[in-house]
């Protein structure tokens, strides 16, 4: 299978020189990484090119890396080739005030997949027929998936009996948050939890 790959990654840097910034073979996978700008391109060529006929789009997806600071985001994508019977994973690295060309023009299935993208990570995606929230509410606030999103969000959600209706507030937490004690409530126990080494220093 990694041959097979080799060859693969060898024709399409050698097709695509100027889309391509890098190739490699991970976990009997390969990765191709690539400029935003030639996205579009790269795809078509990828699902129409009689050698690589990549005529499934399986997953869009994000990973976020704040600490990064030339580009915060990669965006990935999954394909597969069923003819070949072989996966392939396109990424490329983006900027937090950078768009990404949509290929719903050449998948149209990607519709739905950048619009998940685009609310759990706030990314835009240029040319998008429909870019909207498509698993939080309109009036949500943030991006879930982002790693500086707070873990209680920004607003709750409750039923108010006396108006009558659904409702948002702000989140107020009426405990102290992520104060845990990991000590075992077994009494005699005679094997060792996690955190009961803090009720022996305690002493």
């Amino acid at each position: 299978m990694s041959e097979i790959l080799s060859e693969l990654a060898a024709r399409l840097e050698l097709r695509h020189p100027d889309a391509i910034v890098s190739t490699a073979i991970t976990h009997g996978e390969l990765t191709v990484t690539v400029q935003a700008r030639a996205l579009v391109g790269f795809v078509d060529y990828l699902k129409t090119d009689g050698n690589c006929q990549f005529s499934s789009l399986v997953d869009i997806t994000a990973i976020d890396y704040p600490e990064r600071t030339s580009a915060r985001f990669d965006v990935v994508y999954h394909f597969l080739s069923m003819y070949q019977n072989t996966r392939l994973r396109v990424k490329l690295a983006l900027r937090e005030d950078e768009m990404v060309p949509s290929i719903t023009s050449v998948h149209p299935s990607a519709n739905w997949f950048e619009r998940e993208v685009f609310d759990m990570f706030g990314i835009l995606f240029s040319g998008h027929p429909d870019l909207r929230r498509i698993l939080t509410d309109y009036g949500f606030r943030g991006h879930p998936l982002r790693k500086d999103f707070p873990t209680t969000g920004y607003t709750e959600v409750r039923y108010d009996e006396v108006q009558k209706r659904v409702i948002y507030e702000p989140v107020t937490l009426v405990q102290e948050y992520r104060q845990f004690d990991f000590m075992s409530p077994w009494e005699g126990a005679q094997y060792v939890l996690p955190g009961d080494e803090k009720k022996e220093g305690a002493k």
